[in-house]
């Protein structure tokens, strides 16, 4: 199973100061050199941590897959068909939120993400819509053209009981092999940890993981190639 490595928290420090340091681009470099995948980065409306340069550089650098998480705004959008990652995952979007929460209502947001998919897919950036597990969600994903779907992990990652994990798991494996029956790829993300991770490696139909918090949280005590390549041991592991 591939890892994609979230360092928007690598510029979460560094913003915290208004500073220089620590440097998102060299971040990149050190967790691709200890087995990552891709790299992901979210560019928000507010900038809160990951910045326009940070983004530019990271194209320039990454030699994996560079993975940009996105809302719908038609500034950010530009942004993204000028710099060209190798894939856009679009993602909802609120100014007072933490992180993400929850996956797109393409119900609610259908038009909006089938005209900006064509876009992409005209520039031939591949797409990704991060959805919770839903079938009437990955119907849409279908029909408006993604190539691509996360899976929303976070009702799984928050969960106590053994019983609700269960059935979140269950949740998470049906959805993905529907999508797989749709012939979508599927990655999952969202508050995995070292913890939590290994029962969702077991989905076989997910190709790839993408995690952020728990491994440049890790990084701050043991560096980040260490984190990077204890997440992709778990990630391996039979």
């Amino acid at each position: 199973m591939k890892l994609g490595v979230n360092i928007d928290h690598i510029a979460t420090v560094r913003q915290a100061r208004r500073t220089f340091e620590p440097e998102p681009v060299s971040a990149a470099v050190l967790a691709e050199l200890a087995g990552a995948d891709g790299i992901v980065v979210h560019l928000r409306e507010d900038r809160r941590h990951i910045q326009d340069r940070d983004l530019s550089l990271l194209k320039e650098v990454v030699t994996t897959k560079l993975n940009l998480e996105m809302g719908l705004s038609e500034e950010i959008i530009r942004i993204a068909l000028s710099v060209k990652p190798h894939q856009v995952t679009l993602v909802p979007e609120r100014r007072q939120e933490l992180t993400t929460e929850g996956g797109l209502d393409l119900t609610k947001e259908r038009k909006r993400v089938e005209e900006a998919i064509k876009l992409f897919k005209k520039n031939k950036i591949v797409v990704s819509l991060f959805i919770d597990p839903n079938r009437e969600q990955l119907q849409i994903a279908k029909l408006v053209g993604a190539d691509m779907v996360e899976l929303h992990t976070g009702e799984y990652a928050n969960v106590v009981d053994p019983e609700d994990r269960r059935i979140c798991l269950h949740k998470l494996a049906e959805s993905a092999v529907t999508a797989r029956n749709m012939r979508l790829q599927v990655s999952a993300g969202h508050g995995l940890t070292y913890n939590n991770v290994q029962p969702i490696t077991k989905i076989m139909e997910i190709e790839e993981l993408n995690i952020g918090h728990s491994i440049i949280a890790r990084s701050v005590l043991v560096g980040i190639e260490r984190a990077v390549r204890e997440m992709k041991e778990i990630l391996l592991r039979k």
